[in-house]
């Protein structure tokens, strides 16, 4: 063993006699360098063999894609904290959620499978809806990371379905207004993030200021239960926030600020976690209420953006996004971490419409559709993905990706192999993330609209074939949405083909034409329906 250092001149002599041979060594030998500055690496923390990175999930509610400046330059609203995650990470163009409406979605996006697969898989749940879509024991993105040592947590609106209890204990799962009432909130609330995978909750039942159930849940308890009818003359009077309905609230919840109440909960979840366990890779899952009608912003963004209330609230979506960043950043974890911002769907009806005649902003440019329906505005999304040192900065890439690829992407940076049932329906992303996919992942991509599996899609390649008449959710024959139809070249089609290279807009129904292509792609949705792809 060499002695780094001894006593006295001759102590010196010797250290010094040590230095230069090796510094003689490193300098003819590049493998020695590198061997040691390597050591150096591991031992300094800034690189460290097998680690998994934190992962911080943003799940933005009914924000479209034109909606983000990086995505549309002719937005109205800046978007900067979300346009540096573009610039810092890779751009997906072509992103989909599994389905285009939020609670379908959310099971597509935490179990990595097509919501259509199981029963009641169109559920859009309000109030004290359930039970829960996600079976006991089902493999969830928060469970198989908790498997591999993660830190797990989930912040913000759930909408997978709960079980409350009435006081003679009885399952209630009725979505009524009334049902509040029935309520025994001395029970626990079961069903939800605690009994999938995540160590702690606290968020809401449902859409946290739209649908009569307006309180916290903590856990799995309501620690202060609704109590009072919910009294509507103080709240903001425009056009975006008619979706907020009558309903039973808490004496704690802040109708205009709920989303400034869960960036705090998240900030102390990581404060509290970088301190006490800074070495146990976390995973936060962060469901905004931003920007569901209706649009409530919080008093600090209240006529900041110029584009109205609307406009409001996107901005404050992207200062949370931003504010979540720099707690990394300032703790020393960003370059630790894999960032994911994306929606789940597109933007809603009252929103898009009402945007485009007040402010000239379109949230689903540059495609047609809007939430609910089963045209590209209703279900292709934003994506950004964040790794620093493994994702390559500015990137920008057209590969053809669902959220529920969020499952098998994660679980090969992990090492977890995937069941059958999950591989069906997700493929890993991760060689696109390093830059090396070649090809495309996936070989086709299924969504579904507003009725579920009787609302479905298909695409591979440019081509999508829709196996329904019109968008698959909302109507177009009247209402708001009427001066925004297409004339439809084939009249009273029950199917639907369109090219999205040559017609991205979908303006053309191909299906007579082409016939023998639309007859394939039926055919392979029918399979992938009936025996799982």
């Amino acid at each position: 063993m060499m002695r780094v250092r001894a006593g006295g001149a001759e102590g010196e002599t010797i250290f010094r006699g040590r230095i230069e041979l090796l510094f003689h060594r490193l300098v003819v030998s590049p493998m020695l360098l590198f061997r040691v500055v390597l050591i150096c690496l591991l031992a300094s923390g800034v690189l460290r063999a097998g680690e998994r990175p934190n992962i911080v999930l943003i799940l933005a509610d009914d924000f479209g894609y034109g909606d983000a400046t990086c995505y549309n330059s002719r937005g109205k609203v800046p978007t900067p904290q979300i346009d540096r995650l573009a610039q810092q990470g890779l751009r997906f163009t072509d992103a989909h959620s599994p389905a285009t409406v939020c609670t379908p979605t959310r099971y597509g996006l935490l179990t990595g499978q097509m919501p259509f697969r199981v029963p009641r898989g169109g559920t859009v749940f309000t109030g004290a809806g359930g039970p829960s879509l996600l079976a006991s024991n089902q493999l969830t993105l928060a469970s198989l990371l908790q498997q591999h040592g993660y830190a797990t947590w989930a912040v913000g609106k759930w909408h997978l379905g709960l079980t409350f209890r009435d006081a003679a204990g009885e399952p209630i799962h009725d979505g009524r207004p009334e049902a509040i009432q029935r309520i025994d909130f001395s029970r626990p609330v079961e069903g939800g993030p605690l009994e999938h995978g995540f160590q702690r909750f606290f968020g809401t039942a449902c859409c946290p200021t739209t649908d009569w159930l307006y309180a916290f849940i903590d856990g799995d308890r309501i620690p202060v239960p609704p109590t009072r009818p919910l009294d509507k003359s103080g709240l903001p009077r425009h056009p975006y926030a008619n979706d907020c309905r009558a309903g039973m609230i808490a004496a704690d919840f802040p109708m205009q600020s709920v989303d400034q109440v869960f960036l705090e909960r998240s900030r102390q979840l990581l404060e509290q976690h970088l301190e006490q366990h800074p070495e146990q890779p976390f995973f936060l899952y962060h469901a905004t209420q931003a920007v569901h009608l209706p649009s409530f912003a919080s008093s600090h963004f209240q006529g900041q953006s110029g584009a109205g209330p609307h406009g409001d609230f996107l901005l404050e979506l992207d200062d949370l996004t931003g504010q979540l960043s720099e707690i990394l950043e300032r703790r020393g974890v960003l370059d630790r971490t894999l960032f994911i911002f994306t929606s789940d769907n597109g933007p809603e009806v009252d929103a898009v419409v009402q945007m485009r005649a007040d402010h000239g902003h379109d949230g689903a440019a540059p495609w047609r559709g809007v939430k609910r329906d089963n045209w590209e505005g209703g279900h292709r999304v934003p994506l950004l993905i964040r790794w620093p040192g493994v994702v390559p900065a500015g990137g920008v890439t057209d590969q053809l990706v669902s959220l529920t690829d969020v499952l098998a992407t994660v679980a090969e940076i992990v090492g977890a192999p995937l069941p059958a049932e999950v591989s069906r329906d997700s493929f890993s992303m991760l060689p696109v993330l390093r830059g090396e996919a070649r090809a495309a992942v996936r070989p086709y991509l299924v969504t579904q609209a507003f009725r579920g599996a009787q609302t479905l899609a298909i695409r591979r390649g440019p081509w999508k074939y829709l196996a329904h008449a019109g968008s698959g959710g909302n109507s177009y024959q009247q209402g708001r949405l009427q001066q925004h139809a297409l004339p439809e070249r084939v009249a009273g089609a029950a199917e639907q083909l369109y090219d999205l290279a040559s017609d991205p807009g979908e303006t053309s129904n191909l299906v007579e034409s082409q016939r023998a292509i639309a007859n394939e792609l039926r055919d392979l949705l029918l399979q992938v329906r009936e025996s799982g792809g």
